[in-house]
């Protein structure tokens, strides 16, 4: 087990850390992106994101650090953690298409338009899909019970927030006023429980 769980920590260090610049680059610069089309963007960015986990892999021996033992408590929270993602992402799977999901409408607008997703998952929470992705890797995380892997999980958070603002901004050019309304009626990322 504790060679599963190291094995998990490096993969989590080097393809977690790459993947969460990739939206904020995408979103961030997404004029620039729009102009070079959806295969460019993403030759470019998924290439920079390997050359990354490359990088990142050859420096496992210094970023994995903090083995903190195979326990039954974190495998569970882990495990209930992971469950709950994958069925974050069948909610989310119902109401967007692949190409929604790996971003053509957003890098090709005239040619792929997309309407204000706001039903299902949507209704409850604007970014129910970084909220999976958060929720999935905080399990793998307790499963590989590595400091490395909780700091992973934690530089989640302002990679995502980050994300999301420069998300917001996209999303307020394409749709206008109907997700300015959207922004005011649903969370962000935690659903109202009354």
């Amino acid at each position: 087990m504790d060679a599963f769980r190291y094995g998990l920590t490096v993969l989590l260090v080097c393809t977690a850390l790459p993947f969460l610049f990739y939206w904020p680059v995408v979103h961030g610069l997404i004029g620039f992106w729009r102009r070079r089309g959806p295969v460019v963007t993403f030759v470019c960015t998924l290439g920079g994101m390997f050359l990354g986990a490359l990088l990142l892999f050859r420096l496992r021996t210094v970023l994995v650090q903090g083995d903190l033992g195979t326990r039954l408590d974190t495998t569970a929270v882990g495990v209930a953690l992971i469950v709950t993602a994958g069925w974050l992402r069948g909610r989310i799977q119902k109401e967007l298409p692949m190409k929604v999901l790996v971003g053509i409408p957003e890098l090709a607008v005239e040619s792929n338009p997309q309407e204000l997703v706001s039903a299902g998952i949507f209704g409850r929470i604007q970014h129910p899909r970084y909220v999976q992705f958060f929720v999935a890797l905080g399990g793998w995380a307790f499963i590989a019970n590595h400091f490395s892997a909780y700091a992973v999980w934690l530089l989640w958070i302002p990679g995502v927030y980050v994300t999301v603002l420069f998300e917001e901004r996209e999303l307020t050019e394409r749709f206008g006023e109907a997700y300015q309304r959207y922004r005011r009626d649903v969370p962000r990322f935690l659903p109202r429980l009354l």
